[in-house]
Formats: structure tokens, C-alpha cells, sequence
């Protein structure tokens, strides 16, 4: 009880408190702008970290990061650009709102349920740290396969209009993943001799490039570009919130349990999150068909995992030092540099700091609420700008935080390709979030496939006889094959119903 008042001591701090809110601004900046992405942000404060205090230095953190997630809904849902890979799960949901005139419902549930769902990770976390951290410590790589490959199914469910479409566009970004170095053999693969391709395809250059520069392509291209959103300005975002709050209050729930859950895996983080909660909810709504129309409901899902993901990723990281995404493995520099090592040993040793970076996700997740008030009420200026003057912005960004990744010229080259082999995907009829998906998972599926094998000695069985294994082994194929169940089903009774 001694730690807590101290952690209240340390977090109430006006310095702290200063830094929070500073470090909150900065990370919805690096949120709103395409490629600068939540963890560049948590990346460009680690040398301002040097100079503070370990409080200070992870509340910061923790306050950028949750600012950054939720502020990549803002240009997606305006401009059909998410400004995080993890808002291109439902960015053309919020987008088609905008279109249809409620930009500021789709932000204002985008801003709730972000809120609602980082509350629920971090409440999770401070209670029930070292249970998840065990559970997730049971992953090894055949549960790994299987993780990856529902999330690889999740494809399917967000293109299941299109299922050969949107089955094509996986198995393109199942390729793209391929390329570089061979995990197991070591050697090249699909690199045409380029030494940059042996590194592989970076994913924030490809999502930049067949997201955000795809749009730039098509402003210029269409004849009859499309009409701007029919209101003048973003209004009240509570407007219509409290029905569609009420409604979902289940997706809310479920959506934030995944966020979490997912999040504490380690490797996974709110990215894959995301896309699992947002194709949960179109497969289990009642409405499937308004999906892609401009339906908040997935948005309600999908936004509440983004932030219950990132409390989910900071269970492993503190607990055992196994960072649970990009932004976690960061953090444990930190914590290193701080002299606070990761482990069970940080709870004996340091309770007051960890009871206080516990505190900093509750305050950070409440201070959303008026820092993204304001930045959404700042965004409605992207209504007022030209097309013409606006694209070109963008296309600027783009490439300067293309390169600013690895400041490379070569990045810039990949988001430039993949933009247009985008374009003209969509411009067929291809969707291209299962292309996304494909590039996000294709790793893990693949190196978690070949260190199974090699570990079972290429016995196939060996996939089903660890019980997680079995348990989302089994899940799995019975999604794979309920389609074709109720496929037959369908074909074989209609002729008995039409008699």
C-alpha cells in the first residue's frame, strides 16, 4: 500500500504531468501524418528519455503512444489514409461515414471506444500482469502457426464479398513477404541480385504507399473527382454517440478483450488486434451487409483493440522482458537505461515505479479525451483544402516519412511501386487489406511453420498434440471448412424448400 501512495506521489507530479501532456501532443502529430507511425514516435523519444527520470520517461512513452494510435483514425477516416498501421483495419469504414456525412460520429466512436479500450488494457494490466504474462509464455511456435493463420483467415471475413479477390490479394501479400533472406537456409529469395531487397519488404513504406499514395493517384486520375464530404465542418462528435455506444456496448467489451489478449501475445501488438477484432465483429454482426458502407459497428470493435492492445503488450515486456510488439521492445531499452531490468525481480525492487507506469495509463487514456477532442476539432480544416493543394501535401509527407524510416531512397522506391500496383488493384475490383494482412503475417506464419517442422522432425501431427495447439488448431480448420458446410447445406436443401 506504501508503493501505491508513492506511485501517486511520482505520477501527480507537475513536471510528470507537464511531460504527459507534451509527449501527448507530440504523438498525435506523429499519429496524424501518414508514416510516422507510433512507434517512430516512441523511436524519436528515446533520446529525450536520456535526460529524465524513469517515471517521467515510460509516462511519456505510454502517453505518446496512446495519443499516436488513435490519431491515425483522424486522416483515415477524412481522407482515407491511416496515419498507423493500426487504423487500416476499418479505414475504409470510417472513411465510407464521412462520405455519407457523419465524419464526426465515425471520429467520436473512433475517440470512445479508443478511450474505453485503453481503460480496459490498462486495468488489465495492473491487475492481472503476471497471469497473462504466463499465459502468453505457453505460445511457442505451433500455436504460433495457428495464431497466424486465423488472423491470416481474417482475409477472408473483411473481403468476403470478394472472396477470390480478396483471396488473391492475400496470396500477393503472402509474396511480398517472402522476399529476402531465408529465415532457415539463408538464402535470397525473389532479390534479382538488389542488395536492399535482401532485407526484405518494410511494412510501413507498403502500407504508406498502397494506402496513402494509392489515394494521391487517384485524386489525379479520376476525370470527375469524388465529391467532398457534404458537411462543411466537423460538429459535434457526441452527436448520435450515446445509441451507438449503447447499442454495441457488447463490442465494446469483446473488442477490448481481444485488444488485450492479443496484445499480451508477444510479436502480436494492437496491429493484428485490430484486424482480428474488426473481422470478429463483420462475421458475427447482425448486419454484415452494411459493412464497407459506412457501419460504425466495426469501428467500435476495431478501435477499442487498438488501444486495449497496447496495456495487453506492456504485460510480457515487464513481467519477463519479452516485448509484446514494436513499440514494447523500445521500451525495454528504457527500462534497461533506467536500471529498472525487466523481470519478476522490477516488482520486488522497484513496486512504486511500476505501480506509477500503471497510473500513467490511466491518466494517459483520460487525457485522450480532451487532446483528441482537440485534435479532431483542428482536423476539420482538411475539409477546407483544396484537393489539388491537399494531395501534393501528402505525397510529400509520404515520402518524407518514407524516408525518414531508415533514410533510405530505396523505401521511397517501395512505397512508390506498391502505390501504384495498388491502384490499379482497386481499380479491378482487389482489395487491398488482405494484401496488407498477408505482408503483417506472412512472417510469423513462416517462421513459425519452419521451426515446427524442424522441431517435430517434419511430423505433421505435432500441431495437435500441445492442447493451445489443438484447441486453435482446431478452431481454425472448422472456419476454414463451415463455408463449404453451409455452401452444401444451402445447394442441397434448396430444391426440397422449392418443392
Amino acid at each position: 500500500m506504501h508503493a501505491i501512495d508513492l506511485a501517486f506521489g511520482l505520477i501527480l507530479d507537475p513536471y510528470v504531468l507537464m511531460v504527459m501532456i507534451m509527449a501527448g501532443l507530440f504523438g498525435l502529430f506523429m499519429g496524424a501524418i501518414p508514416g510516422l507511425s507510433a512507434t517512430m514516435a516512441t523511436a524519436l523519444l528515446v533520446p529525450v528519455t536520456f535526460f529524465m527520470d524513469p517515471v517521467p520517461a515510460l509516462a511519456a512513452i505510454v502517453t505518446a503512444t496512446a495519443m499516436a494510435i488513435f490519431a491515425g483514425d483522424i486522416p483515415g477516416a477524412l481522407l482515407r489514409i491511416p496515419g498507423t498501421p493500426a487504423s487500416a483495419a476499418y479505414v475504409d469504414e470510417a472513411h465510407a461515414m464521412t462520405r455519407r456525412g457523419k465524419a464526426e460520429l465515425a471520429l467520436g466512436v473512433s475517440l470512445s471506444s479508443a478511450i474505453i479500450g485503453g481503460l480496459f488494457g490498462s486495468a488489465v494490466l495492473a491487475s492481472s500482469a503476471p497471469v497473462l504474462a504466463d499465459i502468453a509464455l505457453n505460445f511457442s511456435s505451433f500455436e504460433y502457426f495457428w495464431l497466424a493463420c486465423m488472423g491470416l483467415t481474417c482475409a477472408a471475413f473483411v473481403a468476403s464479398d470478394e472472396p477470390l479477390k480478396g483471396f488473391v490479394s492475400l496470396l500477393l501479400g503472402l509474396f511480398i513477404a517472402t522476399i529476402g533472406i531465408d529465415p532457415m537456409s539463408g538464402f535470397p529469395r525473389f532479390t534479382f541480385g538488389n542488395v536492399d531487397l535482401m532485407g526484405g519488404i518494410n511494412f510501413i513504406p507498403a502500407m504508406i504507399g498502397m494506402f496513402a499514395l494509392a489515394e494521391v493517384i487517384r485524386s489525379v486520375t479520376t476525370v470527375n473527382p469524388q465529391p467532398k464530404a457534404p458537411q462543411e465542418r466537423i460538429g459535434n462528435v457526441f452527436k448520435g454517440l450515446g445509441p451507438v455506444l449503447g447499442r454495441y456496448k457488447l463490442n465494446l467489451l469483446r473488442g477490448s478483450v481481444i485488444g488485450t489478449l492479443v496484445g499480451a501475445l508477444p510479436g502480436a501488438g494492437s496491429d493484428i488486434a485490430a484486424w482480428i477484432s474488426y473481422a470478429v465483429s463483420k462475421k458475427f454482426s447482425r448486419e454484415k451487409e452494411k459493412f464497407g458502407t459506412g457501419h460504425p459497428e466495426g469501428i467500435v470493435d476495431a478501435g477499442s483493440s487498438n488501444n486495449a492492445g497496447l496495456g495487453g503488450a506492456w504485460v510480457p515486456a515487464l513481467v519477463f522482458g519479452i516485448p509484446g510488439d514494436s513499440i514494447t521492445a523500445i521500451v525495454i531499452g528504457v527500462l534497461y537505461m533506467k536500471g529498472m531490468n525487466p523481470g519478476p525481480t522490477v516488482f520486488l525492487y522497484h513496486p512504486e515505479l511500476i505501480y506509477a507506469v500503471f497510473l500513467s495509463f490511466f491518466l494517459a487514456n483520460l487525457l485522450l479525451f480532451p487532446l483528441g477532442l482537440l485534435a479532431i476539432k483542428s482536423s476539420k480544416q482538411l475539409l477546407h483544402v483544396p484537393r489539388g493543394v491537399l494531395m501534393p501535401l501528402i505525397l510529400m509527407f509520404c515520402i518524407v516519412g518514407t524516408f525518414a524510416i531508415n533514410n533510405t531512397v530505396f523505401d521511397v522506391g517501395v512505397m512508390l511501386v506498391l502505390g501504384l500496383i495498388a491502384y490499379m488493384m482497386e481499380e479491378n475490383g482487389f482489395p487491398v487489406a488482405p494484401a496488407i494482412l498477408g505482408l503483417v503475417l506472412g512472417p510469423l506464419l513462416e517462421d513459425s511453420f519452419m521451426t515446427s517442422m524442424i522441431k517435430s522432425d517434419g511430423n505433421l501431427l505435432a500441431f495437435f498434440e500441445r492442447p493451445i495447439a489443438a484447441g486453435l488448431g482446431v478452431v481454425t480448420l472448422l472456419i476454414w471448412i463451415a463455408p463449404l458446410f453451409i455452401h452444401l447445406r444451402r445447394r442441397y436443401a434448396s430444391p426440397a424448400g422449392d418443392v
